[in-house]
């Protein structure tokens, strides 16, 4: 990617340095409930901080509208990043000025006032031609964070040289978010395997029924067209499923949940691939190098509807002798709440952003950082 890394910078010593990081952590009643996206910018700020550089940080939180809104300060974010890097300077979120959507530069020009270098490490939200992402580098030397500079050569890594097999998991809720992002797979994988939401898609196109099941009609023909390809896709033969009478997220709700084919009737909903699909989907795991996992196998927030999704996580895991790539989004949530993260080789920080980079092979983020060379 002929990236300028921090070392690019030269001397920081003394010097005002704005670090674009990704901070849009969750946060329930005031309270951070997963910090990984703050800790993963600490090696970056520590690497600024030892140069003797005096570092601001930004980032954006939630989607406020362009103006103050009280449930998206950073006040939390503040108070967790300085445990962590107690000389680090937070901005207020980004996206409380309407000019960061809008890439105005009359904001990149307040943001860059005062600073002599810019650092983006929001891998995150490098898919974005926001102004905290693509304005900075115009007018200030500027170079790629540590997390940011992993986080594209792991997946430029996959995209141009896995080692083989290469198998990769796709899952969700819509094939329409991920055409881009299959085609360009399939142009590198040796395996697809496709599960979650979007499966439906494609077992429609193969004649099947999936009953209340998620479908998106107008993709039955390119999920068809794929199929009879000849496209090295493997999809579900067995579901999860759940009558009318249940409420996702409620397994109080009462309903029946039962094991089906892939044969689903009339007022039933697939919620997760079934146990013999898992099975076999961790058998093709087992027997690859390089794995990618984006998107989850089903509803695996309600625990009537995670062992799919549990069981590709528990056997990427597994694999010692492949290299593993969750995607970031769900895959990453799912990763942690099983409590697997820290099993995988590389666990990204941006759903959104891995995938277009995937498809596209760059992002705005990461051209406007050569242009600043």
């Amino acid at each position: 990617m002929d990236l300028p890394s921090l070392e690019d910078l030269g001397s920081l010593n003394g010097k005002n340095v704005l670090v674009r990081a990704d901070f849009n952590v969750p946060i329930d009643s005031g309270e951070i409930v997963d910090d990984f996206r703050i800790k993963a910018a600490i090696p970056t700020l520590r690497y600024l901080l030892e140069g003797g550089a005096n570092v601001t940080a930004c980032s954006h939180l939630g989607r406020p509208n362009g103006a103050p809104d009280e449930k998206y300060t950073m006040t939390p974010v503040r108070e967790r990043l300085q445990e962590l890097a107690p000389s680090v300077t937070l901005l207020e979120n980004l996206r409380f000025n309407e000019g960061e959507t809008a890439n105005d530069q009359d904001f990149v020009n307040e943001l860059v006032s005062g600073q002599d270098a810019y650092v983006n490490d929001a891998f995150g939200a490098s898919h974005r031609s926001h102004a905290s992402i693509v304005g900075p580098p115009k007018v200030l030397p500027s170079a790629a964070g540590r997390l940011l500079f992993k986080e594209v050569e792991v997946l430029s890594t996959l995209r141009n040289s896995p080692r083989r097999p290469f198998v990769a998991i796709l899952g969700g809720s819509k094939v329409s978010d991920k055409i881009g992002v299959i085609d360009a797979l399939l142009e590198v994988v040796d395996e697809l395997i496709i599960g979650g939401g979007m499966c439906f898609t494609f077992l429609k196109a193969k004649g099947h029924e999936v009953g209340s099941s998620l479908l998106e009609p107008d993709y039955v023909e390119y999920c068809g067209g794929l199929l009879e390809s000849g496209a090295p896709i493997r999809l579900p033969h067995d579901i999860t499923a759940m009558d009318s009478e249940g409420k996702i997220g409620d397994p109080t709700s009462g309903g029946v949940v039962r094991q089906v084919g892939v044969e689903i009737q009339n007022g039933w909903m697939g919620l997760d691939i079934g146990p013999g699909t898992a099975a076999e989907f961790g058998d093709r795991i087992a027997e690859a190098r390089t794995i990618l996992w984006n998107g989850p196998m089903g509803v695996f927030e309600d625990e009537r509807f995670a062992a799919g999704t549990k069981h590709v996580a528990i056997c990427m895991a597994e694999n010692n002798a492949a290299f593993t790539v969750v995607g970031g989004g769900d895959s990453a949530a799912a990763a942690k709440q099983f409590n697997l993260e820290n099993q995988m080789d590389h666990v990204s920080t941006g759903g959104g952003a891995s995938l277009e980079l995937i498809e596209k092979g760059d992002l705005p983020g990461l051209n406007a950082l050569r242009e600043s060379l």
